[in-house]
C-alpha cells in the first residue's frame, strides 16, 4: 500500500487534527480520545493513513496523551526540536509528515526505555477485526491476541 499526504485528505480533517498535524500543534493533556484506549489494533497516521504504532506497544504512563514504547514499522521519523526553550525529539510519520508528538527516554525500562507520546489527533485507530478488510492484514500478528 503507498501512503502520502494528499489535499483531499487534508480537507476532511477537523480543525484539531489540521492543527496538530500540519501545524505542528499539541492536544491538551487528558483531553485526546485515544489517551484511555487500550482495544486490540493498530494506530495509523491520520493523513495518510500510514501504520505507526499497535496496540501491544501502548502503555498507561500517566502522561495525558497515548504512550507507546516503540513504532509497528519504519514509518516514524525523529527531529530535533528546540521549541518552547526546550530540546525534546520531535516525531512525525514518514510519508505523511505529520507531526505526531514527542519521544522521551523515560519509558518502561523492559520494553526498551522509551516512551512515544502522541497527540490523539493525529492517529486513526483500526480495531484488530477491521484490520484485514482495511489493507492492514499484513499487520495482524504485531497486535496481541485479545483472549490473552
Amino acid at each position: 500500500m503507498a501512503y502520502s499526504k494528499s489535499q483531499n485528505a487534508l480537507a476532511r480533517l477537523t480543525p484539531e487534527q489540521y492543527r496538530v498535524t500540519q501545524e505542528n500543534g499539541t492536544e491538551r493533556a487528558f483531553t485526546g480520545e485515544y489517551d484511555h484506549h487500550f482495544e486490540p489494533g493498530i494506530y495509523v497516521d491520520v493523513v495518510s493513513g500510514e501504520p505507526l504504532f499497535a496496540s501491544a506497544a501502548k502503555y498507561n504512563s500517566g502522561c495525558g496523551w497515548p504512550a507507546f514504547t516503540r513504532p509497528i514499522a519504519d514509518n516514524v521519523t525523529e527531529h530535533r526540536d528546540a521549541s518552547h526553550g526546550m530540546l525534546r525529539t520531535e516525531v512525525r510519520s514518514r510519508h505523511g509528515d505529520s507531526h505526531l508528538g514527542h519521544v522521551f527516554p523515560d519509558g518502561p525500562a523492559e520494553a526498551g526505555g522509551l516512551r512515544y507520546c502522541i497527540n490523539s489527533a493525529a492517529l486513526r485507530f483500526i480495531p484488530r477485526d477491521a484490520m484485514e478488510a482495511e489493507g492492514y492484514g499484513d499487520l495482524l500478528d504485531q497486535v496481541e491476541d485479545p483472549a490473552t
